[in-house]
This record gives C-alpha cells, sequence and structure tokens, in this order.
C-alpha cells in the first residue's frame, strides 16, 4: 500500500491516506458496534491498524504532518463546551454541583499527579500534565446508558450538571499547567518565563471574548446557514493558529469564544451546525491518534498506566464521596455518583496530544501511550460501571431494563430480517402488498436510524442540550401549569356541547 501511495504525487496521496483513514474507521466502527463499544474505541482500534503497529498502510511521514488535526478538533471540542458557561445555567447548579465538580476533578488529579511523582519518580512537569488530563470525562457513555434505560431523577439530574461542567474544569487546569511546565523543563526559570505565559493566556481570553462579540455581530438573522457555518470555522481556526503562533494553548481561547456567543445570542442552531460537520474531523481525529500509538511501548509502560488507570477511578470516587459527605447529599449521590463518572476519551486524547508537544522526545510518547491505551479501557467499562450506578440509585426500574433488552433483541431480529425481504423484493416482490408494507416500514425506520445517527456525531450522545435534559423547577410547574389549563379548556368544551 505504501509504494503505491508513495508512486503519487503529494496532494493525490493525501486525499488517498485520508480515504483510507475514513474507510478504515467506518469499517472498524461496524465491528465495534456489535460489541456495544462506544465509537472512539472504534476509531482508535482502527488506527492501530492500518498504522505502523498494524498493516502499515500509512506513510510515516503523512503520519507526522496531520498534526493540525488535533488543534481543530480541539477547537470544536472546546467551543462546543464554552455552551455550557450560559449564565443561568450557572444560576440553576448553584454552589453544590460547582462544589462535587471541583472536588471530583481535582482530587483525580492531585492523585494522579502524587502518585507520579513519589512512586515512580517522573519528572514534575510530565506528572503535572498527566494529572491535569486525569481531571476529564467522557459524558457519552454515560449518556448512551441514560438514554437506553429512560433513567431518570435527582441522581440523573445532579450527574448532567456535573458532566457538563466536568471539562470546563479540565481544559481550566490543563491551560494552567502547561504553561507553567512548558517552560520550565525540568529547570530553574526565572519569574518572567512563568509569568509571560499567563499573560498571554489571559490575551487569548479577552481575545476569545472579542471573537465571540464579533460573530455574535456578524450572524445576523438574514445569514444563510452555510456563510454561518463558514464564519464560525473560519474564527475557530484562526484563534487555534493565532495561538500556535505564541506556543500557547487554543483551549481556553476557544471555550471563551463559545460561552461569549451563547450568552450574547442564545443561539443554539450554531452548536447543532457544527456538530453536524465535525464528524469526519473527529474520526480522523481520532483515528490519527491510534496511528501514533506505539503497541511495544505498552510493555514497558504497563505498570505506570495501569496505575494511572486504577488511581484516577479511586480520586474521581474520593472526590465525590467527600464533597457529598460535606454538602449532606442523599445516600444515592454519594455512594454511586462516581461510579457514573469513570469513562475518558475526547477531550483527554486531544490534551494528550499537546502535552506530547510540550514534553521532550520519549516523555510525550509516553504520556500519549497511557492516555490512548487507558481510554479504550475507561470507555468499556464506563458504561457498565453507568449502568451499575443507575440501578443502585434507584434511577433505573427492572420494567425499564426488560423494554431495553427487548428493543436491543427486536432490533436484532429486524437487522437479520432485512437482508431477505430486500432480496425477496428483488426476486419479484411475491407476497405482494405485504411485503412492500413490511419493506416500506423498514426503510422508513432504517432513515430514522440514519438520519438520528448523522445528528449524534462521532459519539452517539457528545452533544446534548444541559437546560433541556435538566429541566427547571419553574419549567416543570409551568408545564404542569399548561396541563392543568388544557384539561379545564377540555371540560369547558365539553360542557358547553351537552
Amino acid at each position: 500500500m505504501q509504494e503505491y501511495l508513495n508512486a503519487l504525487n503529494e496532494g493525490t496521496e493525501f486525499l488517498m491516506v485520508l480515504s483510507v483513514i475514513l474507510f478504515a474507521g467506518f469499517i472498524m466502527t461496524r465491528l465495534t458496534n456489535t460489541l456495544n463499544l462506544p465509537k472512539v474505541s472504534g476509531y482508535i482500534l482502527a488506527g492501530i491498524f492500518i498504522g505502523p503497529c498494524g498493516l502499515d498502510m500509512i506513510p510515516t511521514d503523512m503520519i507526522s504532518h496531520m498534526g493540525f488535526v488535533s488543534d481543530l478538533a480541539l477547537a470544536f471540542i472546546a467551543f462546543d463546551v464554552g455552551k455550557f458557561f450560559k449564565k443561568e445555567i450557572i444560576m440553576r447548579t448553584g454552589s453544590r454541583i460547582i462544589v462535587i465538580t471541583l472536588f471530583e476533578t481535582l482530587m483525580a488529579g492531585v492523585l494522579v499527579t502524587l502518585f507520579s511523582r513519589v512512586v515512580f519518580g517522573l519528572d514534575i512537569e510530565f506528572a503535572l500534565i498527566l494529572g491535569a488530563i486525569a481531571t476529564a470525562t467522557a459524558p457519552a457513555s454515560t449518556m448512551m446508558t441514560i438514554n437506553q434505560y429512560k433513567a431518570e431523577g435527582e441522581f440523573v439530574d445532579t450527574l448532567l450538571q456535573i458532566v457538563a461542567l466536568d471539562d470546563v474544569v479540565c481544559l481550566m487546569a490543563f491551560s494552567i499547567v502547561s504553561a507553567v511546565a512548558g517552560n520550565t523543563n525540568g529547570q530553574s526559570v526565572a519569574a518572567k518565563e512563568i509569568i509571560m505565559p499567563i499573560a498571554y493566556n489571559i490575551t487569548a481570553l479577552a481575545f476569545g471574548f472579542f471573537c465571540g462579540y464579533f460573530l455574535s455581530r456578524l450572524l445576523i438573522p438574514a445569514r444563510s446557514k452555510d456563510n454561518r457555518l463558514i464564519l464560525a470555522i473560519a474564527m475557530l481556526i484562526g484563534i487555534s493558529g493565532l495561538c500556535a503562533s505564541y506556543n500557547i494553548s487554543p483551549l481556553l481561547a476557544c471555550m471563551v469564544f463559545g460561552a461569549a456567543y451563547i450568552n450574547l445570542t442564545r443561539d443554539k442552531k450554531l452548536y447543532q451546525q457544527l456538530n453536524n460537520f465535525t464528524p469526519p474531523v473527529m474520526s480522523i481525529f481520532f483515528i490519527v491518534s491510534g496511528m501514533n500509538l506505539d503497541v511495544s511501548a505498552l510493555r514497558t509502560v504497563g505498570v505506570i498506566g495501569v496505575s494511572y488507570f486504577i488511581v484516577r477511578i479511586i480520586g474521581k470516587y474520593l472526590g465525590t464521596y467527600i464533597s457529598c459527605l460535606l454538602l449532606k447529599t442523599g445516600k444515592e449521590i454519594r455512594n454511586y455518583m462516581g461510579l457514573a463518572l469513570i469513562p475518558q476519551a475526547g477531550v483527554a486524547i486531544g490534551l494528550a496530544f499537546l502535552g506530547e508537544r510540550l514534553l521532550p522526545g520519549e516523555k510525550g510518547k509516553l504520556l500519549l501511550t497511557i492516555i490512548l491505551s487507558s481510554s479504550v479501557l475507561y470507555e468499556m467499562i464506563g458504561p457498565v460501571c453507568a449502568k451499575i450506578a443507575l440501578i443502585f440509585s434507584g434511577c433505573i426500574t427492572t420494567e425499564a431494563m426488560r423494554k431495553a433488552e427487548t428493543e436491543v433483541i427486536r432490533e436484532n431480529q429486524e437487522d437479520a430480517l432485512l437482508p431477505v425481504q430486500a432480496s425477496g423484493a428483488l426476486s419479484g416482490n411475491r407476497d405482494g402488498g405485504k411485503a412492500e408494507g413490511m419493506n416500506e416500514n423498514i426503510g422508513k425506520e432504517t432513515l430514522v436510524k440514519c438520519m438520528q445517527e448523522l445528528g449524534a456525531g462521532v459519539e452517539n450522545h457528545e452533544f446534548f442540550d444541559i437546560e433541556r435534559e435538566v429541566p427547571s423547577n419553574v419549567q416543570k410547574k409551568g408545564e404542569k401549569g399548561e396541563g392543568k389549563g388544557k384539561k379545564k379548556k377540555l371540560k369547558a368544551k365539553a360542557a358547553t356541547v351537552k
């Protein structure tokens, strides 16, 4: 494969490589879907399969030249995280959710940092960056379990709000750590070398807010959907490029950009447009991450990787338990919330790429290997742990579990019948109207599933509207009031008819 690609000119080679990457990701996710694994795991495995540690289909120089994809993916992720900084959401969540989020994120980060530094004797820069990445949580697996079993209750409401703020804390922590660690390299440094990166980051924040304000003025109602998307992406790429030129992380700037825009406009449609645009970018990003994974290095980092995997889980659980104990929350939230915060994927992998640039040589590769390998494991056990937490907290009933299981069985049966019915239609539709009706229904269901998959993005439930998922008490009361009003109107009409 490499001989064929090397014989092509540079532009054609790049196009062919992109095609191979996307097809590999699609095929691998078909296989992982049958095992009920998240798509992120499928993309990483596809990268390993076609990369240097597998079939070695992609030239090494092409892999090294695709670093810009991680910058682009991180810009989209950070902008999307910014939508959770809506003023009314912060007012609604209150201090309780903020305290729990700070405790569970920082406890995991501090424990991983101390363990890496004290037990394994790793450099302080490496330990700090690994600890900052440990704070991240991927909501997709948890959201998938909640939606599958129709779970609801105070536990679910609290969980969704914590997940929404989790990555915000992670991005802030990583930006602060990278500003310091990127300029120390294990040597004594002057105060100027620490102050200047922090000053650059503050400037980037101000620039992100300005871009949010400027975009809110540019995207007038008369602006077409295409131009809205073009302007938003142009600004995100511009912010990333400008930050990269000053050797600072674009995460906070892009996050403030997203926060400023949502607060100034209340426009959620732009975020949905970007989510529909980003799946190919995200899939390429995760597959390239898999290609960069050095499988042979897993032997040498085995103990460190396993320790990171376990210590982060302990940190998440302890942080949640202690904060809930201090806040005197319910026993269900205190005992089981930590189990639902285990998954880690998208943001952590993106930060690992940035960390690889900050750390010299083998240290950077070690960091990337630890995060990529542990992310696959986290995404495998995440849904199981989330299901256990939801069951023991009383959010999933036995009836809901039976319904979910019967739906899965029914879908598998429909998928098995689909090729048979299609071949029946091609052979002349012997059964006439019945076969046509069945094929028509299945066609409609398949179309609906395709539309849902297109709108979902790379991770099935990565994009969710917290206002829709966690309705406020006022909204609930309003809905009840509307229901009563409708009932009264119906009674009045019935009386007049009589």
